[in-house]
């Protein structure tokens, strides 16, 4: 599993790559320079951090370099949704999920998707789900203890 520490502009270097397979810088500068206005400097800038971070490969053809990406797109998105879901508290996942659907455009395809995947899941589910913080990291426990309290009063 690679270290996926890459900044917003690097990820959008990556997607080039991603969706060409493999590509030249001149390629990037392309498609970059028409989405994001950048100048061939800044574009190759950020091609030479993702070589340094291994994110992107170099392989030289002549003249150019070839760059294939050292790591799927998916798993990167695995990756980055595992580190977002991990920073959050276990008991409000389920309202950053929320959040993203209602911040997707989803096709009734994509809608059907996630209803079987969330019929299967409620099979599995359980009736609540405990907090993953500590005391203090969250209102979690800040709400309990408070119940706690007045229930032992």
């Amino acid at each position: 599993m690679h270290d996926i520490a890459i900044s917003d502009a690097e990820w959008e270097v990556m997607r080039v790559v991603w969706a060409q397979d493999s590509t030249t810088s001149s390629e990037i500068v392309d498609v970059l320079s028409e989405k994001m206005s950048w100048k061939a400097p800044t574009i190759k800038t950020l091609i030479g951090r993702l070589v340094k971070k291994n994110m992107l490969r170099t392989q030289k053809d002549g003249k150019r370099f070839i760059y294939r990406a050292t790591i799927e797109e998916q798993e990167a998105i695995n990756h980055t949704m595992e580190m977002l879901l991990s920073q959050i508290c276990s008991r409000r996942v389920v309202y950053t999920v929320e959040q993203m659907i209602e911040m997707s455009e989803l096709s009734v395809g994509d809608i059907e998707k996630l209803e079987e995947t969330l019929a299967k899941k409620k099979q599995t589910a359980p009736l609540e789900i405990k907090c993953n913080c500590v005391p203090g990291q969250c209102t979690c426990h800040k709400y309990n203890n408070k119940r706690k309290e007045g229930v032992e009063k």
